[in-house]
């Protein structure tokens, strides 16, 4: 995804703003280090192989996957999917059930005019070395039209795949037909309002909890059967084209993901710092019903860098997008 006006704000905050050290140190963040990851668009934890992550570009050079150890930040296996065609914006990874990883082939930047998007689908290899696996693809289509999207999860229970669309004044998650059909259309349904411009978003270990990030900031949802419930508000790092989230494999943390070379990821606790397997629960941060994109993780200090962040980044934006109609 690049929004010149999005990018330039994120650019400007990093550079204005210290953050606190215990968000900045990150924990069990790591730096990915591998010198053909400068798009790293989506982030998904394994279960298979622990301290593993799923990265890709959104676009490359092929149809490629990376594994990254996060104890290295190095690049230890590259996937190759095969029988897929050539892709055209990979926007987000994610991990279902029974180790099948599914990547959303799914952004549509440019004029928002493609009639049909593609899911892939593909089992996680046992072993990590450089391969090519051959995989399923899935037109996808949206009920009302084409639209934009960066956010692709799936249930880690069920299953299902649902994706969320990118909107500035806040997307909608879009669920499957009962079954996916590798042969014909998949149509995928408005389900619910996501109150956010989202880039990402991740479903907990246990299926109980949606995060869904922006660029300045995030919401988590109880997923409630898909009836989502807003909890309240992520603390989302401020990062110069933040693109990707992910829950660890035990659920104790969230992982966020950014755009550009030797790119950073940062570890954050799940809201209320809880460290049950759940990915969160009742002692998350509550909602004050600010916009989701201001970005809090409930304390103090934290959310008064956020605050001052967001009043920055509209101004820069405002400012932006008025230089452009000028010209």
């Amino acid at each position: 995804m690049r929004r010149p006006f999005a990018l330039l704000a994120g650019i400007l905050l990093v550079g204005a703003f210290t953050v606190p050290a215990s968000a900045a140190d990150g924990d069990d963040g790591f730096t990915i280090e591998d010198p053909r990851i400068t798009e790293s668009s989506g982030l998904a934890a394994s279960r298979q192989h622990p301290g593993i992550y799923w990265t890709h570009n959104d676009q490359d050079e092929g149809a490629y996957l990376y594994a990254v150890d996060s104890s290295t930040g190095r690049t230890v296996a590259t996937i190759t999917m095969t029988g897929v065609g050539t892709p055209r914006d990979i926007e987000a990874i994610a991990l279902g059930p029974d180790n099948q990883l599914y990547v959303g082939d799914i952004g549509d930047n440019d004029g928002v005019v493609w009639p049909y998007v593609w899911v892939y689908r593909l089992p996680e290899p046992k072993t990590l070395k450089d391969q090519a696996i051959r995989s399923t693809q899935y037109v996808v289509k949206y009920e009302d039209g084409p639209r934009d999207a960066e956010s692709l999860v799936v249930h880690p229970k069920t299953g299902r795949v649902y994706i969320i669309d990118k909107q500035e004044d806040g997307g909608h998650l879009y669920e499957p037909p009962a079954q996916l059909s590798a042969s014909g259309t998949n149509v995928f349904k408005r389900a619910a309002a996501v109150d956010l411009w989202a880039t990402d978003a991740a479903f907990s270990p246990d299926g109980q909890q949606l995060a869904v990030r922006g660029y300045f900031g995030g919401i988590w949802y109880d997923w409630n059967g898909g009836d989502i419930k807003r909890g309240g508000r992520l603390g989302v790092p401020l990062q110069g084209q933040g693109e990707s989230v992910t829950y660890s494999a035990d659920g104790t943390r969230l992982l966020y993901g950014t755009e550009g070379s030797g790119s950073s990821v940062t570890a954050e606790d799940v809201p209320g710092g809880d460290k049950s397997s759940s990915g969160g629960g009742s002692s998350a941060s509550g909602d004050d019903g600010d916009d989701g994109d201001a970005g809090s993780d409930g304390g103090g200090g934290n959310f008064k860098v956020g605050a001052i962040a967001v009043a920055v980044a509209a101004a820069v934006m405002f400012g932006f997008r008025r230089l452009l109609r000028r010209r």
